[in-house]
């Protein structure tokens, strides 16, 4: 691995972690989590990220991130008590640590110097009591000395992976003192300048923990040899615990004896030399061969167990891979649905029955791995709400606000692709429902609301469809001020009626706002169009409900995935039409009726509005065919599509229209069949919202 891809895997990383800092503090402060919940995570993800920076020798991350840490530490010993105050400055300080890593990931970022400086003078405040009784400490190390022994062997390989010995040794300083440092060298014969030959033996003494001492070498566990000798203090610590049913591994990485790594490193050489000579080796004999822990420890811990049995605990193994690869894997797979369609049509020409059973079989397994590739690029929609709760809390301090931000639905799971396209349209309504929707608190006490506010973040599965709901409790839309305000800007003609509903989708119009002030928040009439537009590229759908003083609520309706779909072919003359399956109810035919006018249906009682395709395509049909009606459901709206053809279930690969053709309604995507013919997918909401209006239209022409 060269420097550059282990410093971008240093940035991934870093990120993630922030994020997880972040995510646990602001549940801390909302009260949904208690701290000792939460911060072993949240003192993991800044000992993780100075460890890290300090094998990269990224000094300024270091050394702000050890005073975070520090105090971090404080709290999880219960020597200070993690109130309001400190939660506002540990989000400081978050976003003074992401800003740093930024820069590292582009050097034209520039970091705020003197906050830095500021945000680490105030954390010294919560520091300071320790670092005054610098003599006595010294003395109590002296005194109870934690020497540690180590023994690291590097590999040929560790200049080549970007390492630095030296960095790491500055590094190890931060945790204790080096004592003694014997450095020996081995030299082959044939010297390469490019190896490293060092072999080093350190007498540390600290009194950090066996885990962070290794964290220190973590980036060279795999090319080099690291034996750490814990002091006896911690191995004597084994005889002051009770007896326990633990396992041997777990019960010596609970007293800090053995690390994680290296008990997973001595269960792997238990295995192999079990598969290599049908031996079963004791784990304890192993951890002292590899030289992780004395004998005199292991046959302590023995004494503790009640358990006999070192069976290895199931594991979770997580596997990051690239974006790309994935997007590739789903084309490929398109490829591969697009083959199989071609070679069923030409099934159909034949009578081969064992050759149909057998393509029978593959169908079922290209499904599978269909679903499978899919499944893989399926996220939680939380993962967006998480970044939200920052905004919603900064946002409603700035404003003087309280807001509740109450989550729901966070597990449900839609294509990662639309989740990253959601994050800006969510900020946008968040923002306004905060800045404009909610009021202040002397506001709502006038009214006799609850000073607190509520900002409702949902989320669920419906009709095949991902339904996110963004409500809030605040004053509504003022409809009478948006039809003025349309008005005013010429949107819409002073003697033209609207619905309350068409009323509430102006606000969608470029450059419109009704707020009489611009901030630094909203009100300049930038967004809400951009919402629209992003959703319905995204192929979904935005709906508005609002009444007077009781707040409003934006649904958002999207498909799962934006790659393949279970479609239903239908046919109008020589035009291939694709629906997805999951919105078709059943197929009806269809009796024009020539005596009425209007495109509505009774259907078993329900009135169910339809389109003659043919006709808003203008395409042409067979005169002599058959009608048939396809009646489709988006929501709680049905509409039917009447059609010449039916001609039964496929998988559609989709492929997006050209830009030309985007501003095409009705028509969301096409897909290449199997007879090598284009089909066209139907936008199913835009057509349903179709023949819904045009009927509304028709039973109220005044209106």
């Amino acid at each position: 691995m060269d420097l550059t891809q282990a410093r971008l895997l240093f940035i991934e990383e870093a990120n993630s972690l922030l994020a997880v800092m972040e995510s646990c503090l602001l549940e801390i402060e909302s009260g949904d989590a208690e701290v000792a919940e939460h911060i072993d995570a949240i003192f993991r993800a800044a000992h993780t990220i100075k460890g890290s920076a300090g094998m990269f020798g990224f000094d300024p991350v270091v050394v702000f991130t050890h005073n975070v840490e520090s105090v971090l530490d404080k709290v999880r010993s219960n020597e200070l008590e993690m109130d309001a105050e400190l939660i506002n400055l540990m989000l400081d300080c978050q976003d003074h640590m992401a800003a740093m890593i930024r820069q590292l990931e582009d050097e034209t970022v520039s970091i705020d110097l003197q906050q830095g400086a500021a945000l680490i003078e105030q954390l010294h405040q919560y520091i300071q009591p320790q670092v005054e009784v610098a003599e006595p400490a010294k003395a109590i190390i002296h005194n109870s000395p934690a020497y540690w022994q180590l023994d690291i062997q590097y590999g040929e390989d560790v200049f080549r992976d970007g390492m630095d010995p030296l960095s790491q040794l500055n590094f190890l300083q931060t945790l204790g003192c080096i004592e003694h440092v014997s450095a020996l060298w081995n030299f082959p014969e044939h010297f390469d300048p490019e190896s490293c030959y060092l072999h080093l033996k350190l007498d540390f003494a600290s009194e950090a923990n066996k885990q962070q001492i290794e964290d220190v070498f973590e980036f060279v566990q795999d090319s080099s040899k690291v034996v750490i000798t814990a002091p006896q203090q911690i191995e004597q610590s084994l005889q002051n615990i009770p007896p326990s049913d633990e396992k041997l591994g777990t019960l010596l990485v609970s007293v800090g004896a053995v690390t994680e790594r290296e008990l997973q490193s001595a269960l792997q050489a238990q295995q192999q030399l079990q598969q290599q000579s049908q031996k079963v080796q004791a784990l304890g004999e192993v951890l002292v061969g590899q030289g992780a822990v004395s004998a005199d420890a292991v046959a302590m811990a023995l004494d503790k167990q009640k358990a006999t049995e070192h069976k290895r605990p199931p594991d979770f193994q997580f596997l990051k891979v690239e974006a790309r690869k994935l997007d590739e894997l789903i084309n490929l797979v398109g490829e591969l649905v697009t083959a199989g369609a071609s070679i069923d049509s030409l099934l159909q020409q034949i009578e081969h029955e064992p050759l149909q059973e057998a393509f029978g079989v593959l169908t079922g397994l290209l499904e599978q791995i269909r679903d499978g590739a899919l499944g893989l690029r399926m996220v939680q929609v939380g993962e967006s709400f998480s970044r939200l709760r920052r905004i919603v809390r900064d946002v409603s301090k700035e404003l003087g606000k309280d807001i509740e931000l109450v989550v729901e639905g966070a597990d449900t799971e839609l294509d990662k692709t639309m989740v990253e396209k959601l994050s800006d349209p969510l900020m946008h309504i968040v923002r306004n429902a905060v800045d404009h929707g909610i009021e202040n608190t002397e506001m709502r006490l006038y009214k006799g609301k609850p000073a607190q506010g509520r900002l409702k973040l949902s989320a669920c599965h419906e009709s095949g469809s991902v339904v996110i709901e963004i409500s809030d409790d605040g004053a509504g839309l003022n409809v009478e001020r948006i039809r003025q305000k349309a008005i005013e800007k010429g949107i819409i003609a002073a003697d033209r009626e609207l619905s309350k509903e068409e009323i509430f989708k102006l606000i969608f119009a470029p450059g419109f706002s009704t707020a009489s002030a611009v901030t630094n928040l909203s009100g300049r009439g930038v967004g809400m169009d951009v919402v629209k537009r992003n959703i319905e590229e995204l192929r979904g759908q935005i709906q508005i409900d609002s009444v007077p003083d009781k707040g409003t609520t934006f649904k958002i309706r999207l498909p799962l995935t934006l790659a393949i779909i279970d479609g239903f072919l239908v046919r109008i003359g020589d035009t291939h039409l694709v629906l997805p399956l999951n919105m078709v109810q059943e197929c009806i035919e269809f009796e024009d009726q020539h005596e009425n006018e209007r495109n509505y249906l009774d259907l078993r009682g329900e009135v169910l509005p339809f389109i003659k395709l043919k006709q808003l395509f203008n395409l042409k049909s067979d005169a002599k065919a058959k009608e048939n009606i396809v009646v489709v459901q988006y929501g709680n709206h049905k509409a039917g599509l009447v059609v010449d053809q039916l001609q039964g279930e496929l998988q559609a690969v989709i492929k997006p229209l050209s830009s030309m053709f985007k501003s095409l309604k009705g028509i969301g995507g096409y897909t290449i069949l199997g007879s090598g013919n284009v089909g066209f997918i139907l936008d199913i909401p835009q057509l349903v919202q179709f023949a819904s209006t045009a009927e509304n239209t028709a039973c109220h022409p005044m209106s």
